[in-house]
C-alpha cells in the first residue's frame, strides 16, 4: 500500500508548471515538466497525436534529458506521457523527406543512434511509467530504464516485423535477458507480432510488478520508488537484470562496486549493440520490404496519397538505389 502522503504526490497537467520548452509561445510545451523531492517527472504532452516521437518532440525531449542531467537539485527522472497513450512510437513521416538516399540513410542511422544513446548514456536513474499503450521505440527505450511501471492499460508492442525492419533500441540482445530467452524474444519482435498487457507484461519480466491500479495512481507510485532509491543511495543507473537475477530494475538499495562495474560494462556493450542495429536500421528503411510493407499498411488505413508515395518509391527503387554505397543499400549488402 502506498503511504499516507500519496494524495499529496498525484498531479495532473494543470499542477505541471515547469515547461521543458524554451519556446515562449502561447503553445503549450510538448514536454511537461515537475519537481518533487530532488524527483523529476516528465510528461510527453501531445496526446492528439498520441504522444508520438514528431522531431519536434524528439527535441524536446533530448532537451528534458540534458536538462535533468545537468540539474544537481534532480536525482531521479519519470517519463510517462499524457492522456491515454504513453507514445505511439516515431512519426516516420517527420523522417523520410526527399533529400539524397545517401544522405537520407545517414539521417537515419544518426537520428536512431542518438535516440537510444540519450537513454544509455543519462547518467541518472530513470523509471517509464506507462499509462496506456506503447509502440516501437518507446517500448524499447522504456525497457532500458531502470524501472518501467504499467497502469492497467498499458500495452507494449514492437511491430518491428510487420513494418520489414530489425530490431532496434538494443531489444535484439536485451529482449532475450530480460525475458529469459531468445525464444520468448522472438514473441514479441518477430512475425507473431505478440504486444504484452499490462499484467503479462510484469508476468513476462518486462515490467516491474504490480501492474498500477487505478490509473491515477501512476505517477504516485513512480514518486515513490524514486524517493526509496534516493533515501537507499541508489543514484547510479543499472539496466534492468534478467528475472532470475532479481525483481525488474534490480535490487531498491544503493549499488555495490560490483554491481556499478557490471552496470558500466553492460551499458558499454548496449552501447555497440545500438551502432550495429542503427546500421542495420537505416538499410531496412530504404529497404523493398519496409517501403512495400509502409505502402500496404497505408492503403489498409485509407491514406492512399501516402500509399501512392511510398508505391513510387519502390517502383523507382532500382535506378535511386544506385545512389547509396554497398554499405548502405540492404540488398548489395546483404549478397557481400
Amino acid at each position: 500500500m502506498l503511504p499516507r502522503m500519496l494524495p499529496t504526490l498525484r498531479r495532473d497537467s494543470a499542477q505541471i508548471v515547469r515547461r521543458a520548452s524554451s519556446n515562449a509561445s502561447k503553445k503549450e510545451a510538448l514536454i511537461l515538466t515537475s519537481d518533487q523531492n530532488r524527483v523529476r517527472t516528465a510528461i510527453m504532452n501531445d496526446p492528439k497525436r498520441l504522444n508520438g516521437w514528431t522531431e519536434p518532440m524528439l527535441l524536446a525531449l533530448k532537451e528534458t534529458f540534458e536538462n535533468a542531467a545537468a540539474d544537481s537539485d534532480v536525482d531521479v527522472l519519470i517519463l510517462s506521457g499524457a492522456g491515454k497513450y504513453y507514445c505511439a512510437g516515431v512519426n516516420l513521416s517527420g523522417v523520410l523527406r526527399p533529400m539524397h538516399p545517401q544522405a537520407l540513410h545517414d539521417l537515419i542511422y544518426a537520428r536512431n543512434k542518438a535516440v537510444f544513446d540519450q537513454f544509455l548514456q543519462f547518467p541518472k536513474p530513470v523509471i517509464a511509467a506507462i499509462n496506456g499503450p506503447a509502440i516501437g521505440a518507446s517500448v524499447t527505450t522504456a525497457t532500458l530504464c531502470d524501472a518501467l511501471l504499467v497502469a492497467e492499460a498499458a500495452s507494449l508492442s514492437t511491430p518491428f516485423a510487420r513494418l520489414g525492419v530489425p530490431p532496434e533500441g538494443c531489444s535484439s540482445v536485451h529482449f532475450a535477458a530480460l525475458l529469459g530467452s531468445e525464444a520468448a524474444a522472438q514473441r514479441i519482435l518477430g512475425a507473431e507480432g505478440w504486444a504484452p498487457t499490462a499484467s503479462e507484461a510484469v508476468d513476462s519480466g518486462l515490467a516491474r510488478g504490480p501492474v498500477v491500479s487505478p490509473p491515477e495512481e501512476l505517477l504516485p507510485a513512480a514518486q515513490c520508488l524514486a524517493e526509496k532509491w534516493i533515501t537507499n543511495g541508489r543514484l547510479h543507473r543499472s539496466l534492468p537484470l534478467p528475472p532470475a537475477a532479481g525483481p525488474r530494475g534490480g535490487a531498491d538499495g544503493a549499488l555495490g562496486a560490483e554491481d556499478l562495474a557490471r552496470a558500466a560494462r553492460l551499458l558499454e556493450e548496449y552501447a555497440r549493440v545500438n551502432e550495429r542495429e542503427s546500421r542495420d536500421l537505416a538499410r531496412a528503411f530504404l529497404g523493398p520490404a519496409f517501403l512495400a510493407g509502409q505502402r500496404d499498411f497505408l492503403k489498409s488505413k485509407g491514406k492512399n496519397g501516402n500509399s501512392a508515395f511510398f508505391s513510387a518509391l519502390l517502383a523507382m527503387r532500382p535506378m535511386w538505389s544506385k545512389l547509396l554505397s554497398e554499405d548502405a543499400d540492404i540488398l548489395r549488402y546483404q549478397r557481400k
